[in-house]
């Protein structure tokens, strides 16, 4: 495992990327954490902060097959995943897959859709296959959900099951830029017409390497036992009314494995586990009352009431 390919390959994205979104490193870093530990993304935040544009340049820079999916109301399962047709000429049916079947896919206003749309997401999202009257097809190897939502407006739109929530690596917010970046924004080129003329910064064959190779990262004793206080910790606390699942330890293992790598280390220390903790954990937990939970500034908290590992880490 070479902690600097990651470095390199971490670097070239949020450098293409950042043609278009400015001043979102971060948030261009956690994608491509997110790629890399072939997790989904939850991206979230008020219309007009560049969800999509993100999405999309992020999608070329990467060299993923593309596919956009503006969810509504009317959206059938079958519009995801496609359906068996029957062709005249063959005197068969034959099946033509859905736009589903792409390696970056953008659910954009996933919450907009019904249930019953949402819920075709889940086989794809977790086991990386389709089944369609019977038959099951698999996806492609890269194949990623970026979903964005809209948190404040309910109208017309259908709150995601905790079962789908879940399933979600990360949850990531854009924010609004600064006054010099939001100003630098408005007196330039069209946003589309930037991401249109963005090139491709890394290979397929360099994402699998390294897709392949991030889980030799080395996690100490100690270190694992530290994510599994924090898992702990949220199970236990009194005003939750449900605490992080197993998914979500395993999703910030992984992580933190990754952004040590990014850093350019072969281990993980706490600070690695620190950094990924509320990007990954924040939507997994639910308030016991009725009340809204503002889950980020809650889980911080947390966090700082668990003790860190203080001993000199010692690689296994």
């Amino acid at each position: 495992m070479n902690p600097e390919s990651f470095q390199s390959y971490t670097e070239r994205i949020i450098k293409n990327c950042s043609r278009v979104i400015l001043g979102k490193d971060e948030v261009i870093r956690q994608l491509t954490v997110c790629y890399l530990c072939k997790g989904h993304i939850l991206l979230e935040d008020v219309p007009g902060t560049g969800k999509t544009m993100l999405l999309r340049a992020f999608s070329k820079t990467v060299g993923g097959v593309f596919s956009r999916i503006q969810f509504t109301p009317d959206l059938l399962p079958s519009d995801l995943t496609g359906i068996n047709f029957y062709n005249q000429k063959t005197g068969e049916f034959e099946f033509r897959p859905g736009p589903l079947f792409a390696g970056v896919i953008l659910a954009d206003e996933i919450n907009r859709a019904t249930p019953r749309t949402q819920s075709a997401l889940l086989e794809s999202m977790e086991e990386r296959q389709v089944t369609v009257d019977g038959h099951t097809y698999p996806m492609a190897s890269s194949f990623i959900v970026m979903a964005t939502q809209n948190p404040i407006e309910s109208y017309g739109t259908f709150p995601l099951p905790e079962a789908q929530i879940d399933r979600f690596f990360m949850r990531l917010g854009m924010g609004y830029m600064t006054r010099e970046q939001e100003l630098l924004v408005i007196a330039r080129a069209s946003t589309l017409s930037l991401v249109e003329e963005l090139s491709q910064a890394v290979t397929p064959a360099e994402t699998k390497s390294l897709m392949e190779t991030c889980h030799q990262v080395q996690v100490s004793p100690e270190v694992a036992g530290y994510i599994m206080d924090l898992i702990s910790a949220t199970r236990s606390a009194q005003d939750l009314a449900c605490g992080v699942s197993t998914r979500g330890a395993i999703a910030l293992y992984r992580a933190a494995q990754v952004t040590a790598a990014m850093e350019g280390r072969d281990y993980v220390i706490p600070e690695d586990v620190k950094r990924e903790a509320i990007p990954v954990l924040a939507h997994r937990i639910a308030a016991a009352s009725s009340q809204r939970l503002d889950a980020e500034a809650y889980l911080a908290r947390l966090i700082d009431q668990v003790a860190v590992p203080l001993e000199e880490m010692r690689r296994l």
